[in-house]
């Protein structure tokens, strides 16, 4: 506010210099009113460096902040929210959009009280000059509000398109990126960079045709403000003639018209940057907004001691069905089973069964749509997630490690483990050999995605990562598909040796890795067609009955 009254005053003492100093030739008053002039441009420089300085700390810090809630609030969703809203839209969201925000916010702060502030008091300032020749302003400034609306009505609903085009880029080069050996592998170097290259035309396509509209700006308000002047000194000139005005009061009022109409190309520009922090507002909105699905229950009151309470059936599966999209077939049909505590379990089926999406119910990354789960004879939807997450080790499908050393990665699994926590779950993981040959041993670099790994090793990596946390429930989802049979069943037997009343979950594609089993679950096509022993579903089952043969034949034994 300081800034904008100071910025005011200058043409009214410009003139003042001009009718009572270079007029009169008094040197004097010339000196004097430039000393005034410079004194008002200092502090209105130091208002401006201030609120320029305030601008950015309050503009990082909002940006700080909502990446911080936005980051928060992505970790409550669920699998299902994810997948619906997409990965690389929300590194987008995260980033680009909050950025964008970031530079509405500093614009905000620096320009929405200075600007409206110029425009106001610069109007009643030319008014005082000379009230006659304000008809001049009154219709430039129409003319040009219009010229404005016209431009930005035209722009502002592109910039979404543009933000969902950046979108598909985004996912193009993640894709790129993370499949980069299976693209070189097959030769689609040239097939991925059309793809790119389609997408990013796209891109600059929209984009080009919204920088065509916005840069229409300034040249049409040029014209608009160059012809104003034109106007204000040819009527001007008559008023100086007739003695209605002075030489200084016109360029006075000159200096007040192209403040005015400065200011107002300064809120267009504030209304693109507006425009586009509104729709990264709207897109950080949607996830700030989105009602998590997975409601946490209140907690279990059983849980004592950081223990599940003593029951048989450490999970009970009743009547359970679900479809990852409500309107697509179910990926599970009324499911129903017991496993008690300290049994090894193997659950089998053909690729697409519903193997992966049974042990994701457990853990409740998704809700069933029916029936119910309970673990040690408690619904899971009464549990808080991270009490049952605590009690639950996983190793997914997919061995995925992070950047930091092999004694970090493995405390993931439980944060404050000594050594020999980590070198027993290591042990016991099969890793342990392999590890004591590098160089650094648990010091060991892993480099992002542990590309520095083979795919084995990443597996008796993940494996011990769940290990650590020595969890009442283990679940190995096809963990073991990287390991020869020899290291995959000294893996079983350790665990079966060093875990105490540990109930392990194997989910496998080979019946050698759970021909041993204590129960035995058959999936086909979502439907559980079998379970019991080895031996029980060879006489009674005829799809694992078809599974151990078709292995069988091609020597998986």
């Amino acid at each position: 506010m300081v800034e904008a009254i100071f910025e005011l005053l200058i043409p009214f003492f410009m003139a003042k210099l001009i009718d009572n100093g270079i007029r009169h030739n008094n040197i004097h008053y010339i000196f004097q009113m430039g000393l005034v002039m410079l004194c008002i441009v200092l502090v209105g420089a130091a208002s401006a460096f201030m609120c320029q300085n305030c601008a950015s700390i309050a503009s990082q810090g909002f940006g700080t902040e909502l990446r911080q809630a936005t980051m928060e609030k992505i970790g409550t969703l669920s699998f299902a929210q994810i997948d619906e809203l997409g990965t690389s839209s929300l590194i987008n969201r995260i980033i680009s959009d909050i950025n964008q925000l970031q530079v509405g916010f500093a614009m905000l702060i620096r320009l929405a009280v200075r600007v409206p502030f110029l425009c106001i008091g610069g109007v009643i300032m030319a008014m005082t000059i000379n009230l006659k020749l304000s008809l001049v302003l009154f219709i430039m400034v129409p003319l040009f509000s219009f010229a404005i609306y016209k431009i930005m009505a035209t722009s502002i609903p592109k910039y979404k398109e543009v933000q969902s085009k950046l979108d598909k880029i985004a996912v193009v080069v993640r894709e790129n990126l993370s499949g980069v050996r299976v693209i070189r592998a097959f030769a689609k170097m040239n097939d991925e960079r059309k793809r790119f290259e389609k997408a990013n035309n796209e891109y600059s396509k929209i984009s080009i045709s919204v920088s065509k509209i916005s840069s229409l700006l300034n040249p049409v308000t040029t014209i608009i403000i160059n012809f104003g002047i034109i106007a204000i000194m040819w009527f001007g000139g008559i008023e100086v003639n007739v003695g209605n005005m002075t030489q200084g009061e016109v360029i006075a009022y000159i200096n007040y018209v192209n403040m005015i109409l400065s200011a107002l190309i300064v809120v267009a520009n504030l209304l693109i940057t507006f425009t586009k922090a509104a729709v990264s507002g709207k897109r950080v909105s949607e996830v700030l907004n989105v009602d998590k699905d997975l409601v946490d229950g209140k907690g279990i009151a059983s849980i004592k001691n950081g223990q599940l309470k003593n029951e048989a059936n450490i999970i009970e599966f009743k009547n359970v069905s679900f479809s990852y999209n409500k309107n697509t077939d179910r990926a599970l049909n009324n499911i129903s089973f017991r496993i008690h505590k300290g049994q090894t379990i193997g659950i089998i089926g053909s690729t697409g069964s519903g193997k992966s999406t049974l042990v994701n119910l457990v853990q409740r990354f998704y809700d069933v749509d029916e029936g119910s789960i309970f673990i040690s004879g408690t619904d899971v939807k009464d549990y808080r997630r991270e009490e049952i997450q605590n009690k639950i080790g996983i190793v997914p499908q997919k061995a995925v490690l992070f950047t930091g050393t092999i004694a970090e990665n493995i405390k993931w699994g439980l944060e404050n483990a000594t050594d020999e926590q980590i070198r027993k779950a290591a042990k016991i993981a099969q890793a342990e050999e392999y590890i004591e040959k590098m160089p650094h041993k648990y010091d060991t670099n892993i480099s992002q995605g542990g590309v520095n790994l083979s795919g084995g090793q990443k597996q008796r990596l993940t494996i011990a990562r769940a290990l650590v946390k020595n969890p009442e429930i283990l679940i190995l989802d096809d963990s073991s598909s990287a390991l020869d049979y020899a290291t995959d069943s000294a893996l079983r037997r350790d665990i079966k040796k060093y875990t105490e009343d540990m109930t392990v979950i194997v989910i496998a594609q080979r019946v050698a890795s759970i021909r041993n089993s204590d129960l035995i679950i058959v999936l086909d096509d979502g439907e559980l067609v079998g379970m019991g022993t080895n031996e029980e579903l060879l006489r009674n089952c005829e799809v694992y009955k078809e599974i151990n043969n078709s292995q069988d034949e091609r020597g998986d034994e």
